[in-house]
């Protein structure tokens, strides 16, 4: 359970730092709305991974795996919410506000479990005297 406020606060640290940056740009440099949100989108990714590996799930994987996994999973989400929103609002004439929601819902527990599973698994090591998983039981253990 403690996992969990940790993965929703780093989310909502994720959020606010999108919006900031975001805001940012627009108000204080006076960029585009799509180029600042770009910019407010790509430090959330940073800000995200680093809690989540650090803080979430306190993984020692290599920043160069885990880093790649978890633009994988970004990408996943990525292709969800885009697939939901147009789903809803372009074929079945949804309007966006109710649309929306059912993507941010979906996106955080997908992300969940594939970062907890995949992205930031504990590597399994074998028992000494026991095939790890994958190998052949036929052929002796060194």
């Amino acid at each position: 359970m403690a996992r969990l406020v940790r993965y929703a606060l780093s989310g909502g640290a994720s959020a606010l730092t999108h919006f900031a940056i975001g805001l940012a740009g627009v108000h204080v440099l006076h960029l585009r709305p799509v180029l600042a949100s770009t910019a407010g989108f790509l430090a959330s990714i940073a800000v995200s991974y680093l809690l989540q590996r650090a803080w979430v799930f306190r993984s020692t994987a290599g920043h160069a795996l885990a880093g790649a996994k978890f633009l994988t999973v970004t990408a996943v989400a990525f292709t969800i919410n885009t697939a939901v929103l147009w789903t809803g609002t372009e074929l079945l004439s949804t309007p966006y506000p109710i649309v929306q929601p059912i993507a941010l819902t979906l996106i955080p527990l997908i992300n969940y479990s594939l970062n907890s599973r995949w992205t930031f698994a504990t590597p399994t090591r074998p028992t000494p005297g026991r095939p790890h998983a994958g190998a052949d039981p036929a052929l002796p253990t060194p």
